[in-house]
């Protein structure tokens, strides 16, 4: 069994936030793979399904970002899980925009919602760092992970979600390299002139061996070139 956390805050107000793209991500999963219904448990929502044989938990904190490890601990405890069979999934500002990078243990980097589970569980678990830039200086850091993606983030935010749901099932059978390759699929796609390039057009062989007339050999006068179209 293993159980994935995303992290978010709970409500409308930050249903959009950049904050909440750990949330999102397990939504997604969720929606996509036929998992049970959401229901209330261990301070947050938990829902459950199977992924390639493997039961896996989703389940979204709804503590607050800065409390989360209360709600993964208790969840653990209860499952008789190790910080081993975690994954949590989360905003990253030190990725780009639309990457996405899988780490084993660590430290938290200043992210509240990882130093919560920090405090709770340890290090030993598994992150899914969902890439969302930085906006530059760290005064405006705040204000950035708790304001909406902006519209022109759509195309790119539903790439990544689209390609951590395709590989959700590679993920669950700890083949982390099927699931960032699931995620570039999505988020990197090979570029059209590429595509040209492996769709060979087909050459009609006998037009390609098909002997053309030597124009130098053409003798005929320009008058005579004439005379001969109209007959």
């Amino acid at each position: 069994m293993k159980l994935w956390v995303g992290l978010g805050n709970p409500g409308p107000k930050y249903a959009g936030n950049r904050h909440n793209i750990g949330w999102m991500a397990v939504e997604r999963i969720a929606e996509d793979h036929g998992f049970a219904p959401w229901r209330s448990k261990f301070q947050g929502s938990l829902t459950e399904g199977s992924l390639k044989g493997e039961k896996v938990l989703l389940l979204k904190p709804e503590t607050f970002m800065n409390l989360s490890g209360q709600s993964v601990g208790e969840a653990m405890r209860f499952y008789k899980l190790s910080p081993a069979d975690v994954t949590v999934f989360h905003d990253e500002l030190d990725l780009a925009p639309g990457k996405v990078r899988v780490k084993q243990g660590g430290g938290h980097a200043g992210h509240n919602g990882l130093r919560s589970i920090h405090q709770h569980i340890g290090e030993a678990y598994q992150r899914i760092r969902l890439g969302i830039g930085h906006p530059g200086h760290k005064d405006r850091v705040a204000g950035y992970v708790l304001s909406d993606f902006a519209k022109a983030d759509q195309d790119w935010l539903d790439d990544v979600l689209r390609g951590v749901s395709d590989g959700a099932p590679a993920l669950a059978s700890d083949d982390t390299g099927r699931f960032q390759n699931a995620v570039a699929l999505r988020t990197a796609p090979p570029r059209s002139s590429e595509k040209a390039s492996e769709t060979k057009i087909p050459i009609d062989k006998t037009k390609a061996n098909r002997a053309e007339p030597n124009k130098t050999d053409d003798t005929r006068s320009p008058l005579q070139k004439l005379v001969d179209r109209f007959k």
